[in-house]
C-alpha cells in the first residue's frame, strides 16, 4: 500500500469517526468486492450534487461521489485525501467561531 492509500484510508476512518451517520454505510461501500455497487452511487451523488439548489439534493453529495470513486481510482485518491484534509480543518475553524 503506498502513501496516497494510506492517507486516503486514514481520512476515511476520520470521517467515520467524526461523524458516525455516515462513516458506517460509507465504509460498507469501500468494503473490497463492492464495486458493483459502488460505481454506480458515486455517479448518481456526483450527478444529484449538481442539483444542490434543490430542496433534497445537497452540494455534500459531490465529494461523497468523489470519495466513492477514489476507492476504486488509484490517480483519483491524493486529490480526494487532500481535500478531506482541507474540509476537516475548514470544519474545525467553523466550530470555533
Amino acid at each position: 500500500m503506498n502513501r496516497h492509500h494510506r492517507r486516503f484510508e486514514r481520512q476515511l476512518d476520520r470521517m467515520g469517526r467524526s461523524l458516525p451517520g455516515v462513516g458506517g454505510p460509507l465504509r460498507g461501500l469501500a468494503a473490497p468486492g463492492r464495486f458493483w455497487i459502488r460505481l454506480p452511487v458515486a455517479i448518481l451523488l456526483i450527478l444529484g450534487g449538481f442539483l444542490g439548489f434543490l430542496p433534497v439534493l445537497g452540494f455534500w453529495m459531490i465529494p461523497m461521489g468523489l470519495i466513492l470513486l477514489a476507492v476504486d481510482l488509484p490517480g483519483l485518491r491524493p486529490r480526494v485525501a487532500a481535500l478531506l484534509v482541507r474540509g476537516r480543518a475548514l470544519w474545525r475553524r467553523f466550530r470555533r467561531r
